[in-house]
């Protein structure tokens, strides 16, 4: 009969701990960006992220996402996520290059050729290296998602860049940071500011043209506005990143943090190829939309890399002087990336 009333017991125990565990509600959390609703890297990366993670802890966290700045400015997100006004925010380093200014090493001009190759390198760096060092680990945040875009080009409204004289005091636009000393060496002057504020400031002739990646001319409008875009030249990247806040990421249960990571870990390679193609792909569409693509002869070519060629130097140098170690930041992504095929 005790062995009974004991068996009972434990039965009894074991079908209230499953009715609490199956009443207890999902972690909800809050993901926040400034990209437009349905831009085409929310649906290749952070949409089938989410859905992939909830869907392999059944259910155990569910995501709210809030597109379009609809909690915060693009350059407050890392303030916004490290408060928790957001669990999970869009956190582009360029945009917060005071606090993130190693970062930057990914987006120097000419830096790789694939989209996969910055992005895997800067995946490997950002979570263990200098960049993870420096960038997140000192601002109490951790990297959930990368990419690096397809390489910029400078895109003009009233005449096309066909030299580098083209481009001699050209108002472009540019993310700060790296791009500011990239655009500066090439004889342009950068005026910072914002991906979703870039169309605006085009459309009221504040500037003369942008320093822009192929797939955002068309998300954020301003394929309504350029004429023309220069090819055949790198004139650097950006890193696309969602980070969550150490404390945040502290109270998640280990299996959640662990789905977390291998879901990224699966979808990151493949995602950067997909970014590439998507690349190649928005680019004949622009041609057959009235762009004009002006193809830089080889001598034009040797003439832009030339007056780049010391931009990574300058940079890295810069950071060494505040103690930042830029130059070992620069070595380490150079050597990821030559581990990296460029296809």
């Amino acid at each position: 009969m005790v062995a009974l009333l004991r068996a009972l017991a434990g039965s009894g125990l074991l079908i209230a701990t499953t009715v609490l565990a199956q009443a207890a509600d999902p972690v909800k959390l809050r993901v926040a960006d400034s990209f437009p609703k349905g831009h085409y890297l929310v649906k290749l990366i952070l949409e089938p992220w989410m859905e992939e993670v909830t869907k392999r802890t059944n259910g155990a966290v569910t995501f709210e996402h809030y597109p379009a700045q609809q909690l915060g400015k693009a350059t407050d997100m890392l303030k916004l996520t490290q408060t928790g006004v957001a669990d999970i925010g869009y956190v582009a380093p360029a945009y917060t290059s005071d606090k993130m200014p190693v970062s930057e090493v990914a987006m120097l001009p000419g830096a790789f050729e694939h989209s996969c190759q910055g992005t895997l390198a800067y995946w490997k760096l950002a979570r263990n290296g200098v960049i993870a060092e420096q960038d997140y680990t000192a601002n109490n945040i951790r990297l959930l998602l990368a990419v690096s875009l397809p390489q910029y080009r400078i895109f003009t409204v009233k005449h096309p860049v066909k030299d580098v004289g083209d481009v001699t005091g050209l108002k472009l636009r540019s993310t700060g940071g790296a791009q500011d000393l990239t655009l500066r060496a090439i004889g342009s002057v950068p005026v910072r500011m914002a991906a979703p504020d870039a169309y605006e400031s085009l459309s009221r002739g504040t500037m003369d043209g942008l320093l822009f990646p192929l797939e955002s001319v068309v998300a954020y409008g301003a394929d309504k506005l350029v004429k023309y875009a220069t090819d055949g030249v790198g004139f650097g990247s950006f890193i696309v990143s969602y980070s969550i806040s150490d404390s945040a990421w502290k109270k998640l249960t280990p299996e959640i943090q662990k789905a977390m990571t291998d879901v990224a870990d699966e979808i990151i390679p493949s995602a950067c190829k997909s970014v590439q193609k998507s690349d190649d792909e928005t680019k004949k569409s622009l041609e057959a939309a009235g762009t004009r693509f002006e193809t830089l002869s080889p001598e034009v070519t040797v003439k832009f890399k030339d007056l780049m060629k010391g931009v990574a130097k300058t940079w890295s140098e810069g950071l060494d002087a505040r103690s930042k170690r830029g130059s070992d930041a620069l070595k380490e992504f150079d050597a990821a990336i030559a581990a990296i095929p460029a296809k």
